[in-house]
């Protein structure tokens, strides 16, 4: 029901890519992402709906067949199974919310 930073791990999650899990409930699960510039998280999708909120710099980011440049403050909705992609532009902070729970 909490998330304290104390207790969160910090994992390698691609080069460049570092993820923080928030926790999870029964239908939602959250995480907190920093990727450096130069990462990249290729073309993927997965069944979950996904939520995010970019907190420091900005992401090129494709969903299907369009592609925004978003930056601090800006949000995104990827829908399950939709192809999506993220380039940081500069050193990028962003959470992400998932429906069902994912584990990444």
């Amino acid at each position: 029901m909490f998330c304290q930073s104390k207790e969160i791990k910090v994992m390698e999650y691609a080069q460049g890519i570092l993820l923080r899990r928030l926790g999870k409930g029964k239908n939602i699960s959250a995480v907190h992402w920093d990727f450096q510039e130069g990462a990249v998280l290729d073309t993927h999708k997965h069944p979950q709906e996904q939520f995010g909120y970019i907190i420091k710099g900005g992401f090129k980011v494709t969903i299907g067949d369009e592609t925004r440049l978003l930056k601090a403050g800006d949000a995104y909705f990827v829908p399950a199974n939709v192809p999506h992609k993220f380039v940081p532009v500069g050193d990028t902070e962003a959470i992400d919310v998932f429906t069902p729970v994912r584990e990444p």
